[in-house]
């Protein structure tokens, strides 16, 4: 199994990247949290990563922190919850409001990201409540990378959207909202967050 990649960052996206190591290209599906903390195309990276193995396919699943890496194991342990959505929900929910919510049983929280109906939710906070513990969420480095312009910036954003399951014309209109109220640049991540945010409250 592969347990972790040191590699040239050859392609990016809010979802997954292309990681060349020695001339092997590496697919590898990243949330958004991982996706913000990238270098530059062509700059070295780390990944700590899951390999996800089925009967037609092995998937490879990286984060830049192992907390990250052990949030989506622990995730992926709960019965109905598969690695795309444990992504979906460390990219609509970073490690320390994750575990917050899964201690006070706020299921109104976990219920914002896109596939979590209120059995899901339940069944995280019932199944996860004592081991969560464990992942002592902490800040890692993100880095402030700039965004590659407006119209990129959108698409990006729409795109990881999308990804998260929410309908492409819901996630449209949150990001026009988000732009209205920030008429000078944005970064990717804080308009991916604040686009979160509105479609949170629905």
């Amino acid at each position: 199994m592969i347990a972790s990649l040191t590699g040239r960052l050859a392609f990016k996206s809010p979802t997954s990247l292309v990681l060349d190591v020695q001339g092997v290209g590496y697919e590898v599906f990243i949330p958004l949290s991982t996706y913000y903390g990238l270098p530059n195309l062509s700059e070295t990276a780390s990944l700590s990563v899951h390999t996800h193995v089925r009967e037609d396919a092995i998937q490879l699943f990286g984060f830049l922190t192992l907390q990250e890496k052990d949030a989506f194991v622990l995730l992926t342990s709960v019965s109905g919850v598969g690695p795309k959505l444990a992504l979906s929900v460390l990219s609509a929910l970073p490690v320390s409001d994750l575990v917050a919510a899964i201690q006070s049983d706020n299921v109104e929280k976990l219920t914002t990201v896109p596939g979590i109906g209120n059995k899901s939710a339940s069944r995280l906070v019932l199944e996860l409540k004592d081991k969560v513990g464990k992942l002592q969420p902490g800040l890692a480095p993100v880095s402030e990378a700039l965004e590659q312009g407006p119209d990129a910036t959108f698409d990006d954003a729409l795109s990881a959207l999308v990804n998260l399951g929410y309908r492409p014309q819901d996630a449209k209109d949150a990001l026009k909202l988000v732009k209205q109220s920030h008429p000078d640049s944005i970064l990717l991540k804080d308009m991916i967050r604040e686009s979160l945010k509105e479609l949170a409250r629905g």
